[in-house]
């Protein structure tokens, strides 16, 4: 049976919601949580700024209870595995599951998460681009294969995706480029289609309507296009795909979760199919985030830009994702 290092202390630093708002948001000091059966204890080096946490913060989310350690996602390195199935110092990262909203997450110096969520890896990368990686990644790749129905490496066509300077945006057109495909990007913003363009992506102003303009590009329609702005954009980029193409509803960046009078022989072209991705921790291969990880290491892959915070400032970096005043990933560090 393993037991915690003699250096692990009694207390922790973590950023806890007390109740909706983001007055509500404070960094204080916690007692150590300990594993129960089936559990592990994670040492955080990193964790990724969602948009889930920004719909808790906002009183948005479901299954919340307060008060409330925030973060969806993880890394770092194992500190305590009661059972001895993960060596102390396994580097590892960890999604989703009820993280952050059921029980405590990963704004903090430590978090305990059930074992299965947990997936190991070897990086000599930093942190703070460790820890950009995990569930973008997962949302990313999943809605790429599993949503998209892409075949991954090798393949061929365009794909479209709106929303193209968030994280996951970025992220997803780098992954599909990776694997071969050729992508349109959509920004609101100047900046962002300078972003966009210097990532090697064909990027279009996103006025609401860029169905003719994807068209002019790719007369027949793309192949796969990821849908991440939400409702009020939904049926323009349904417009954009191919007979026979796939459009995956992933995000929700304009926070418009319904379709009002959703009627579809008259929203969906003939052939084209509507679907959606939220993945957990067990949809995102091991494998698959070391290939990441290695790629990115060895400079064959630049996956999204990175703005890392200390912990102390989770609350200036929850400002910051709400108004999109950096584009990328923001990552924290506990330990800053």
């Amino acid at each position: 049976m393993s037991t915690a290092p003699e250096t692990t202390p009694r207390t922790m630093r973590a950023a806890v919601l007390t109740a909706p708002g983001l007055d509500n948001l404070t960094v204080t000091d916690l007692p150590l949580p300990e594993p129960g059966p089936g559990q592990v204890r994670i040492k955080v080096m990193a964790f990724g700024l969602n948009r889930s946490e920004y719909h808790s913060v906002t009183g948005q989310a479901g299954g919340m209870s307060h008060p409330r350690v925030l973060g969806i996602e993880a890394s770092g390195v194992i500190d305590l595995d009661p059972e001895g199935v993960w060596a102390p110092g396994q580097q590892v990262a960890t999604m989703m599951g009820g993280m952050g909203r059921a029980f405590d997450g990963g704004y903090a110096q430590y978090t305990v998460v059930p074992r299965e969520q947990v997936l190991a890896f070897a990086s000599t990368l930093p942190w703070e681009v460790i820890g950009s990686v995990p569930e973008t990644l997962q949302t990313a790749y999943g809605s790429l294969t599993t949503g998209l129905g892409l075949a991954g490496p090798g393949g061929s066509g365009t794909v479209l995706v709106r929303g193209g300077t968030s994280a996951l945006g970025l992220a997803a057109s780098a992954l599909a480029r990776d694997w071969g495909y050729d992508v349109i990007a959509t920004s609101r913003r100047q900046a962002g289609l300078d972003l966009l363009t210097s990532r090697g992506v064909r990027a279009l102003l996103d006025d609401g309507e860029v169905a003719a303009r994807v068209r002019e590009i790719v007369p027949e329609g793309v192949v796969g296009a990821l849908e991440l702005v939400g409702v009020p954009t939904l049926r323009d980029t349904i417009a954009s795909t191919a007979v026979h193409g796939v459009v995956c509803f992933s995000g929700m960046l304009s926070d418009s979760w319904t379709i009002p009078e959703f009627y579809p022989m008259d929203w969906l072209p003939n052939g084209v199919r509507l679907t959606a991705y939220s993945g957990q921790s067990s949809d995102l291969p091991a494998t698959e985030l070391q290939r990441v990880l290695d790629r990115v290491g060895a400079g064959a892959l630049d996956l999204l830009p990175v703005r890392a915070y200390p912990l102390d400032e989770i609350v200036q970096a929850h400002r910051d994702m709400a108004s999109g005043a950096h584009s990328g990933k923001l990552v924290g560090l506990p330990w800053a």
